[in-house]
Formats: C-alpha cells, structure tokens, sequence
C-alpha cells in the first residue's frame, strides 16, 4: 500500500450557521457507521447549548457526537487544543471500523486539522496579554489590526479586526519571539495532508434564503430560552470570556443593562449572525478542495451520499 492509500478518510461538513449541517452529519452517519466530531468552537462548551446552536439529543439520534458539550465555560479553547484531539479520536473512531465526520462552521478548526497544521507551544505573556486587551479598550480594537497589519499584512488580511483573540495572539507571537503568524502558520503546514479527505460545505444560492434561515433560527433560539443563557455568561463574564464575545450572547447584554429592548437585541444579533455567515462563506470558499451543496436548490442529503460513497470507494 502507498503513503496515499493508507491515509486514514475523514468526511468534514462546514459552511456558515443555519445550513443543516446537523441534520446532513446524522444522516451520513447513519448511513456509512460514523461517528461525528464537533468543529464548532463555542459547542465545546457545558452550559451553553442554546445560543451555540448545539444539536440536542434528539437531533443527534443516538449517534456519538465528541469534542462537544465537555468544557467548562471557563475554559480557554483553541485550534492548538482541538487539532491533536481531533487527530486522535479520528484514528479512535477509525479503527472501531467507523467513519469520522468533523462537522462544525468553525472553518479554522476543520481547515487546520484536514492540512495537518502543527501548532508549537505556546509561549504567552500575560503582563503583555493584558495590556494588549486594555489597548483594545481604550482605543478600539482596530488599533491593534492596524499595527498587526504593519508587521504581517498576510496574517492581517485573514483575520477580522473583531477578532481580538487572534489579533492579540499574532502580536503577543511577534513581540515575545520576532516571528510573524503567517511564517509560522506555512512552516507548521506538511507537504502532504495527513488524512484523504471529502471536505463537503452546505450554503444557499440564493443569499436571502440563507438570511431568512438565520432569522427563523435566531427566532427560534429566544422562543427556546436564549436569554436564560445569555444572562448567565452576563453575569460571568470576568470569567466566561469566550463566551462573553460570542455572536448569541454579547447582543442581549445591553437588554440586561436596561439600554435597549429585547426586539432590538434580537434584531441585532440577527444582524451579527448574518455578518459571521459572510465571513464563515469567504473562509470556505478559499479552501480549494470544498464540493459545495446548495441546500436551496437540491436534496442535499442524496447528493452527499452519492459522493462519500465515490470517496469510500475510491
């Protein structure tokens, strides 16, 4: 057997929020005996399942879901701690004679691992750390993408400047070690990939079919109770930090805080969720490899199947 043939297969399914990439996963799992990873960033965490969009029980249809609802919200994640978990259980689920599916809109997570990006250790400053977020305090975050510009242009372009986390992380990398993020992103990045992969995105043709499924969704996640969850990551969030700048939760804060009314924190974060797909679209968009299924115009399910069964027999 060849270096290529003995790569173990992974099937990932991502696209922006609202899609049906639940609904897709469980149904190619129960057809082919997967098993499904989670590639949402925020999904990992206990607590907060309503304003992640995290499947229920019932959606999941008794099929194992991993790397979900197992963190404490107080929890730093990041693709560091998800890539080498990710890696493990798909060699896990693989030799149980199953098919891993990593499923989520998180597209760094499913990019990085399905590229086999290797993360070094992470060196941080605290003390520096800090005073990076009190700079975005005071001065707007789009201070720090202006200088993260001036020093990797390459890295800057990637990265949205609401991104605090990351923009913090490519300057703290370039002040405590003199490297820029691009370069250690392209050298951290094997010649060959480390699995055979079918890298299916879910989207609509039609971009205002895609919003009105946001809406519905974000409707429906206040009619399910949102707003519990949310106060509760209010109420945390010198320690929820993650969670406090996440789209679902930051909107409703000015609601607890008396300064606008539940309608307008709705219809912002519907505003938000819209914007994130955008940016979730353009992600998967450059990754070459993607087969793209419009779910407005096709029965997306059947067209899956079709083609993990030309990737299983290929």
């Amino acid at each position: 057997m060849d270096a290529l043939s003995d790569r173990l297969r992974v099937v990932a399914i991502g696209g922006p929020t609202a899609t049906g990439k639940t609904a897709l996963s469980v149904a190619l799992a129960k057809e082919f005996g997967g098993e499904i990873i989670n590639a949402d960033s925020m999904q990992v965490y206990r607590e907060l399942s309503i304003g992640t969009a995290k499947a229920t029980m019932e959606e999941r249809e008794g099929i194992p879901h991993h790397l979900l609802d197992f963190l404490s919200p107080e929890q730093p994640y990041s693709v560091a701690d998800f890539v080498p978990a990710a890696a493990d259980l798909i060699a896990q689920i693989s030799a149980r004679g199953k098919l891993p599916l990593v499923v989520g809109g998180t597209g760094l997570y499913i990019t990085s691992l399905l590229n086999g990006v290797t993360f070094a250790p992470e060196q941080t400053d605290p003390e520096l750390r800090r005073r990076l977020q009190q700079e975005a305090q005071t001065n707007g975050v789009q201070v720090l993408h202006d200088r993260l510009t001036a020093i990797d242009p390459v890295y800057a372009a990637k990265v949205h400047p609401n991104n605090l986390p990351r923009v913090i992380r490519a300057l703290e990398l370039f002040e405590i070690t003199g490297r820029r993020m691009s370069e250690q992103q392209q050298n951290s990045r094997p010649e060959t990939p480390p699995f055979r992969s079918l890298c299916l995105c879910l989207t609509c043709r039609d971009r205002s079919v895609l919003y009105r499924r946001i809406d519905q969704r974000v409707d429906r996640m206040v009619a399910d109770g949102v707003l519990k969850e949310a106060e509760l990551v209010w109420k945390k969030k010198e320690n929820y930090r993650t969670a406090a700048q996440a789209i679902g939760y930051k909107e409703f804060f000015p609601y607890f805080e008396g300064r606008q009314t539940l309608e307008e924190c709705t219809t912002r974060l519907k505003q938000a969720t819209r914007q994130y797909a955008k940016r979730q679209l353009t992600w998967f968009r450059h990754q070459n490899e993607a087969v793209w299924l419009y779910v407005d115009e096709e029965n997306v399910t059947q067209h899956a199947i079709t083609l993990v069964q030309q990737f299983l027999q290929d």
